[in-house]
């Protein structure tokens, strides 16, 4: 498995994972477009030429927010999750983000024991969040001391 920066040619299998996975899918457009952005960072995981799961995050001075972590459905419980926001975590402190910040279902047990693990804290909650289901939303937070 390779992670790698997000390309233009990945954007149809991103696209096809981010409709089987989410109830309310970005579009095309908005994929190129973030990819697009030098304040952005956007990854996949590749094997033999699959994409097997992607994240993102848009960067704003300091802070990175994460946009959205997916893993195939088949590949789940297979630590790429886990090597995707590694990785992600990495280019951002490299672009000088100290802080990172991300909302999850209330609900997504196994994405909040992902962050939990990489030391993000829960903050508060979004009130009705998501949509399809309604859901609230778990606000989480990573932050680095400016010296680290």
């Amino acid at each position: 498995m390779e992670i790698r920066p997000m390309a233009e040619k990945d954007i149809e299998q991103v696209w096809n994972m981010e409709n089987e996975i989410f109830t309310t899918p970005w579009s095309m457009n908005s994929f190129e477009s973030s990819i697009n952005s030098m304040d952005n960072i956007y990854l996949v995981a590749e094997e033999e030429g699959d994409i097997i799961g992607y994240c993102g995050l848009w960067g704003t001075i300091d802070e990175g927010q994460i946009t959205n972590i997916a893993v195939r459905e088949d590949r789940r419980g297979q630590h790429v999750g886990n090597k995707l926001l590694e990785t992600l975590i990495e280019y951002g402190r490299e672009m000088g983000l100290n802080a990172f910040t991300l909302e999850v279902r209330t609900s997504n047990e196994a994405a909040i024991n992902l962050y939990h693990k990489f030391n993000f804290e829960d903050s508060g909650i979004r009130k009705d969040y998501y949509q399809k289901p309604v859901e609230d939303a778990l606000i989480m937070w990573l932050r680095f001391d400016y010296n680290d």
